[in-house]
């Protein structure tokens, strides 16, 4: 256990961050699980709407430094191209 005065503040810190980090990192999960179960189910109207809902949050968690910038991109782009792949087959 840390014992000296910013040791502790340290300490207090990091467990705050990694909160927060968890619990980004957990909901961006969470949506990209919603987007991928909608293509699965090739739905083009809730595919559409749970991508739209993913893409703030993924952004969010890039611009707050839990993930990198360029993981953030990757996710969007496979997500953008998965759920245009389900509005393709729609339309033909």
């Amino acid at each position: 256990m840390a014992t000296h005065k910013s040791a502790i503040k340290q300490d207090k810190q990091s467990k705050k961050r990694k909160m927060r980090n968890t619990k980004i990192k957990s909901y961006v999960k969470t949506v990209i699980k919603r987007v991928r179960n909608a293509v699965d189910e090739k739905d083009m109207k809730s595919s559409t709407q749970a991508l739209v809902k993913a893409i703030p949050a993924i952004d969010k968690a890039a611009s707050k430094g839990v993930i990198h910038k360029k993981t953030a991109s990757r996710k969007i782009s496979r997500l953008t191209k998965r759920v245009n792949s389900v509005t393709s087959e729609a339309e033909v």
